[in-house]
């Protein structure tokens, strides 16, 4: 049996570091979080700012459509895209579905954020939602989304992926900088919650969340932007409940953060 010690993983490169860091310190606004979805996998929490909202985009339905109810329940339409299932699991009111998945390119069962909204948008003055839970494609489909488009969507609710490799490996962390720089100057993170069920991989001493939630609001809506009080929030759950709760590593937050339930 091998005594060999494992390998030590460390930061590649510490400048890409640092852009994903800051954008991922979660801030605070005047405007208090609410919760959008299921209490567990599924649910998000959100500014209550959803007035005005024509439509809620959602990539990656998989076996979840709570939160696109949630919406429902406010007047918010759908529209849903995941090429993994044949229809959402749940009848939502008014929103629509299609096969596909969402990337950086229109070609047989992927497209483009931009083709899909061009092609359904209900209001071209009005503000949308995205939420996104892709499997690691929100980098590639964020980067290749116009600018212009990105600022349509007042919250854009994601999931990120990968976030071991992205620090430690240079051809994750390309992809993942390149959507970060195109978000940073109209996007603020305003909530970040560690998902529990992939676990955790230690960099430089630290345990990184393999995968994170996190709530993005526009800059023009986030009034009396601070950085984030204590966390977790009071709305936040654990993704699965029989898994530990994983804590925000300490790059990514203020003396106040806790471990997330």
């Amino acid at each position: 049996m091998s005594t060999q010690a494992p390998a030590i993983r460390s930061v590649h490169d510490a400048e890409g570091a640092a852009v994903i860091d800051a954008f991922m310190r979660p801030h605070e606004t005047d405007t208090p979080l609410i919760r959008m979805g299921d209490f567990g996998d599924g649910g998000y929490l959100l500014p209550d700012d959803l007035r005005g909202i024509a439509a809620c985009y959602s990539p990656g339905v998989s076996e979840q459509a709570s939160f696109e109810m949630d919406m429902a329940k406010r007047g918010i339409a759908s529209f849903m895209a995941d090429a993994s299932v044949e229809h959402p699991p749940l009848n939502v009111p008014g929103a629509e579905f299609v096969r596909k998945f969402l990337g950086d390119k229109d070609e047989g069962e992927v497209m483009t954020l931009a083709s899909w909204v061009a092609a359904t948008d209900p209001d071209p003055d009005a503000d949308l939602l995205l939420q996104m839970d892709i499997e690691g494609a929100e980098y590639a489909t964020l980067s290749a989304a116009p600018r212009d488009l990105l600022r349509r969507f007042r919250m854009i609710v994601i999931e990120w992926h990968h976030l071991p490799s992205i620090l430690t490996k240079p051809r994750f962390m390309g992809p993942a900088r390149a959507a970060i720089e195109k978000l940073r100057e109209d996007f603020v993170t305003v909530h970040l919650h560690p998902n529990n069920v992939s676990g955790s991989v230690e960099i430089d001493g630290e345990p990184i969340p393999r995968v994170v939630e996190a709530t993005l609001l526009r800059r023009d809506r986030a009034q009396g932007l601070r950085p984030a009080g204590a966390l977790p929030h009071p709305l936040d759950r654990r993704h699965n409940p029989r898994k530990p709760a994983l804590a925000l590593p300490g790059r990514w937050s203020s003396d106040m953060v806790k471990e997330c339930k």
